[in-house]
């Protein structure tokens, strides 16, 4: 077992940022050591960056986005269109989609999709807001925005029978989205025609 090359506060700076997805142990050790060569420029802005978002930052209640003001500043946004709601699996996604800026609509995070080997169950996921969301009489489409994968894809399917009631109009993204893919990875051409193609699920 390799031994340890500083202080105890130190190594667990290490290990709290080899959590990070993207970031293995010699990963850490090198934004370590970068957070510490520039302690007053860096670490303690970081510091007091991370303290402000741990107290300040809230989930959404009716779209399920995170922020620093519920409802969000998505969902405050007027120039939004009321019609549409946009369904992604995770903050990620709908973080993705917004950096294209291929839609000016609402959204609704399900905060996961079916996984019937994760245990993941209907229940488990913020379905019943998306629902009671999908009665409103001013709404038109439902765009569903869900990874390319095979739980997404029967996640896909469990919506689109769980919106049936309401005679919605049910799109999903077009198959410019590689199968297998993830929202969070593609660039924002992509994600521009993916929305702009959609058919109908």
């Amino acid at each position: 077992m390799p031994q340890a090359v500083a202080g105890p506060e130190i190594e667990r700076l290490i290990q709290l940022l080899a959590r990070m997805p993207g970031l293995g142990p010699r990963s850490a050790r090198r934004a370590a050591l970068q957070l510490i060569k520039k302690r007053e420029t860096l670490l303690a802005p970081l510091a007091d960056a991370m303290r402000v978002a741990s107290e300040r930052i809230v989930v959404c209640q009716t779209c399920g986005n995170v922020d620093t003001r519920d409802p969000c500043t998505i969902c405050c946004d007027e120039g939004r269109d009321p019609a549409i709601l946009v369904v992604v699996e995770d903050v990620s996604d709908l973080w993705a989609l917004e950096r294209s800026g291929a839609v000016t609509a609402r959204y609704h995070v399900l905060g996961g999709v079916l996984s019937a080997l994760d245990g993941v169950r209907p229940e488990h996921l913020n379905l019943d807001s998306l629902v009671a969301r999908a009665a409103d009489p001013a709404m038109r489409e439902i765009i569903l925005a869900l990874n390319a994968t095979v739980d997404g894809q029967t996640t896909a399917h469990y919506v689109t029978e769980s919106l049936k009631a309401h005679n919605l109009k049910v799109t999903r993204l077009a198959h410019g989205v590689p199968v297998g893919g993830e929202l969070d990875y593609l660039d924002e051409g992509t994600l521009t025609a993916a929305i702009r193609s959609r058919t109908p699920f």
